[in-house]
């Protein structure tokens, strides 16, 4: 319905509590808008591990039925948003398997570029894969390890795999979590009495009442079990690269991600775009929910009114019957709706996070246009989106990029707004509190990518879609 770039999900574990498996189902809850598609726990007794999964929302899939067969003091829990081409129970996650090592569930926050080869690999060598999940790779090469112990087998596959993984891993007796060495998708560690928690926003740390501790270091593997908390860093140091556009839309504004706030980079976002490209207005409107943060700070430093001119309809669902052609721009109608009495006869300098195909800020700016706005300057608190992304985010190819296409002006003309103004590069990085812009990847600005992109990557989508890149390994007959 919205044309916004999607995250792929988010993680949960907690190790030495009685009650785990509901905590985990609360700290997904808070992380739902990281992933609707699909959700899963799997629960550790002490001797065996125990599984439940599902499709649809957390609050969907779990019961007083699933608790009671999610026993045990420890648990990791997944959130999952998937494409189009894999929207199936198969894909749910965490994934539980057995091996000489014994039981083991995994859950996976990022994406591995180059894990479409890797695994023709491992297909040439016999591997069955149940899924298109770049997770079952980890698993197959971690099962093929020479390590006696589980921490070797990881050191040993993250030794040879390169992308973005914040990962959870549960055995009977430990709770381990691994961080790639750039550090891409965020992880975060919190303490509730005894026990320990992990995730992928504080936010999941709020509703439970834990206390936030510290970031999952990039590079780090911590094992927590009975005997404590156990860091290294056995992974090659890398330059970070923590990903910007987590700050920018994907996490909540009342997390810190990255040790940073989130809300508080957004207003500055909102404060510099003022700077950049202020509009001779009399109103500022945000596209809720991701652009209010930004919006309050392009009023507080513009002196313009803020008023919440777009109403967002939070009650859709998954599902809804679309009319055929009865409606214009349905798909926009049923989540936003304008404020006709706030717009009419107003100058509005509409504030919304990104454009990407340019489709749905068309119809935004058409709404409030025909809601009686006599001017529409639309603001965007990030810089063009040029790239695709190859490290968990879910993006259109370039093509479909409307940034990568057109100037500007160009894009002012599609949309229809009498202006268009996106904050700069330099202005974004400034926001977070990274003026060099050193410690972020921004490479679906830049096009610039941490890890070199080459024909072998794969985006999420493209993977998921069954694009492998079966000719790096063997030629076509």
């Amino acid at each position: 319905m919205m044309d916004k770039l999607k995250e792929e999900c988010g993680v949960f574990g907690i190790f030495n509590h009685e009650d785990a498996a509901r905590l985990t189902y609360l700290g997904l809850y808070a992380l739902q808008h990281r992933g609707q598609e699909s959700a899963g726990i799997v629960s550790s007794d002490g001797e065996r591990l125990h599984q439940s999964r599902g499709m649809g929302y957390v609050s969907e899939i779990f019961g007083e039925e699933q608790f009671a067969q999610l026993p045990g003091r420890a648990a990791i829990g997944h959130v999952r948003y998937s494409t189009a081409g894999s929207v199936s129970l198969r894909e749910a996650q965490p994934f539980l398997v057995t091996g000489y090592r014994g039981q083991i569930a995994l859950c996976h926050n990022g994406n591995l570029p180059y894990a479409s080869r890797t695994r023709a690999e491992l297909e040439l060598g016999g591997a069955i894969f149940s899924s298109t999940s770049d997770t079952e790779v980890v698993l197959h090469k971690i099962a093929r390890s020479r390590s006696i112990d589980l921490i070797g087998a990881i050191v040993d596959t993250f030794t040879e795999i390169e992308g973005a993984y914040s990962m959870l891993f549960l055995t009977r007796d430990s709770l381990i979590a691994v961080r790639d060495p750039r550090g891409f998708r965020p992880l975060c560690l919190g303490q509730l009495g005894d026990s320990y928690i992990l995730a992928s926003e504080t936010c999941a740390f709020d509703l439970i009442d834990a206390v936030y501790l510290r970031d999952v270091q990039p590079g780090e593997i911590l094992v927590i079990n009975r005997e404590g908390l156990h860091s290294s860093f056995p992974l090659q140091k890398e330059k970070p690269a923590h990903c910007i556009f987590e700050h920018v839309y994907f996490s909540r504004p009342d997390s810190l991600v990255f040790g940073r706030s989130v809300n508080k980079s957004r207003h500055k976002m909102g404060q510099q775009l003022a700077r950049e490209h202020p509009a001779d207005a009399d109103l500022v409107v945000p596209v809720p929910d991701s652009g209010t943060a930004a919006a309050i700070g392009y009023a507080s430093e513009s002196g313009l009114k803020f008023r919440f001119g777009l109403v967002r309809n939070h009650y859709i669902g998954r599902t809804f019957i679309e009319p055929k052609q009865s409606i214009r721009h349905f798909g926009v109608k049923i989540k936003l709706n304008p404020v006709r009495d706030l717009l009419e006869g107003l100058r509005v300098v509409l504030i919304d996070d990104s454009i990407v195909r340019g489709t749905t800020s068309k119809k935004i700016v058409t709404m409030v246009r025909q809601a009686g706005a006599r001017e529409v300057h639309v603001r965007i608190s990030c810089p063009p989106t040029v790239a695709p992304c190859f490290y968990g985010v879910d993006t259109p190819t370039r093509e479909e990029l409307i940034a990568a296409n057109l100037n500007v002006e160009e894009i002012a003309r599609f949309i229809d707004a009498d202006s268009l103004g996106y904050l700069s590069l330099e202005g974004l990085t400034g926001a977070c509190e990274d003026p060099q812009g050193t410690r972020h990847c921004t490479a679906c600005y830049t096009n610039n990518y941490p890890i070199p992109v080459t024909s072998g990557a794969r985006t999420k989508t493209e993977r998921e879609e069954g694009m492998l890149d079966h000719d790096s390994v063997w030629p076509r007959i």
